[in-house]
């Protein structure tokens, strides 16, 4: 009888255990977290810093993608950072997935992937190798970074200017009102931001 009193204890103290945490854990935190983060000022990061456009979501502010242009040769986008992913020297990456190619600065494959992109860039942008900034052909450690050097967007200006239409003085304007001190050293240019903002100087036609 002892022991099925014993027993009869145990299983109704562990009853109690598994509701009362049940109650905390499963219903009162995440209640309290929601809560916390529909505080105002904190409900942008607690959804993800997403970016919208017309009433429709098209990015986030914290994770680059790279644009795909329609016509190569007639690109109206500004590029982010390449990602160490992307099967191609440029990408564009995938955002579902992330990470750096863990290689070294002496890693013959990186340096040729480094060679690679630094040409490509050149071409793109009609201008010589030794011309292209640092970030613009080395990966973030997340290969998602949102942000480029201000030296990056400069160079990316005059195609954009060229293609799109706008004036190259408005073009750097909508660099400089989209720098801030985030991304990759300081200040950084957040590409998707700066991407729309031209899409809509230039009426939205690209």
């Amino acid at each position: 009888m002892n022991v099925v009193n014993t027993l009869v204890k145990q299983t109704w103290a562990g009853l109690r255990v598994l509701v009362v945490l049940t109650v905390l854990l499963g219903v009162l935190y995440p209640l309290a977290v929601w809560a916390i983060a529909r505080i105002p000022g904190l409900e942008g990061n607690a959804e993800g810093s997403v970016v919208t456009q017309n009433g429709q979501a098209v990015g986030s502010s914290l994770i680059g993608v790279d644009p795909v242009p329609a016509d190569p040769a007639h690109d109206p986008w500004f590029h982010n950072r390449p990602s160490a992913l992307s099967k191609d020297a440029l990408g564009p990456g995938d955002p579902s997935t992330s990470g750096a190619s863990n290689k070294g600065p002496y890693n013959e494959d990186l340096v040729k992937t480094i060679g690679e992109r630094k040409d490509a860039i050149a071409k793109r942008e009609g201008v010589s190798p030794g011309q292209v900034p640092p970030d613009a052909v080395t990966a973030s450690g997340s290969g998602l970074d949102p942000a480029i050097s201000v030296a990056y967007a400069d160079l990316q200006a005059q195609r954009v200017a060229r293609v799109t239409g706008l004036p190259l003085d408005r073009v750097k304007q909508l660099i400089e009102a989209n720098t801030s001190g985030a991304g990759i050293g300081v200040p950084g240019v957040n590409v998707l931001q700066l991407n729309l903002a031209v899409q809509a100087a230039a009426g939205g036609a690209h």
